[in-house]
């Protein structure tokens, strides 16, 4: 493993990531097409992480709710961490493991998207949740540190970041966050999505590691 200084070494880490992360281009073009049809068809996203992780999952449905580039009409996400009221409540009553997963409960529908961010891939709190939203019929992907881990073995696809420090992790998953937007935007501008029926297809998909 290359040693690289400690502050602009920085870049160079990054660098060396997002080399071997271009390769998973495909992944978050798949995803993006694949949330055109599930929201303009009534679905709904969800998203969820701890910490810097939950930043960029509210990062992305910030996104679709408003827009990424162009001006387009407003679609349905919900950052399930940012309801302070809901998660500080479940986790009095039930625990920290289920702030996310009675949420999923709640808001999930078969058909509907779940995208679980963590670095280390094994957070409780979001294992439950993909557990939850497979029940739910909900759709679970992944974006995470490097493979294997927990949550990639828990959700129907992951693309995982093969990069030693979580900051670079989280820095990838912001990159993917917005490739999924261009992708999600371009899919909607080409008519996926016109007529597309909820939950229309199975659960089935790959894992990648980028």
């Amino acid at each position: 493993m290359t040693v690289h200084p400690p502050v602009a070494g920085h870049c160079d880490e990054l660098q060396d990531a997002l080399t071997a992360f271009r390769a998973s281009a495909h992944i978050t073009e798949r995803w993006g097409a694949r949330l055109a049809s599930v929201l303009s068809g009534g679905g709904r996203l969800l998203a969820a992480g701890n910490g810097g992780s939950a930043a960029q999952a509210q990062h992305l449905t910030a996104e679709i709710v408003g827009r990424y580039r162009d001006d387009r009409p407003p679609f349905s996400a919900i950052a399930l961490h940012a309801d302070t009221s809901a998660t500080t409540a479940i986790a009095n009553d039930y625990g920290v493991h289920e702030v996310f997963a009675r949420q999923v409960r709640a808001h999930g529908r078969p058909g509907d998207v779940l995208v679980l961010l963590s670095t280390s891939g094994a957070s409780a709190n979001l294992l439950s949740a993909a557990d939850a939203a497979r029940a739910a019929g909900v759709r679970v992907w992944a974006l995470t540190g490097p493979a294997p881990n927990p949550l990639t073995a828990g959700c129907d696809e992951a693309l995982c970041v093969a990069a030693p420090a979580a900051a670079t992790v989280q820095e990838l998953h912001l990159v993917a966050v917005h490739m999924v937007c261009a992708a999600f935007d371009a899919a909607l501008e080409g008519g996926v999505g016109r007529g597309v029926r909820r939950g229309a297809d199975g659960h089935g998909g790959d894992r990648a590691h980028g």
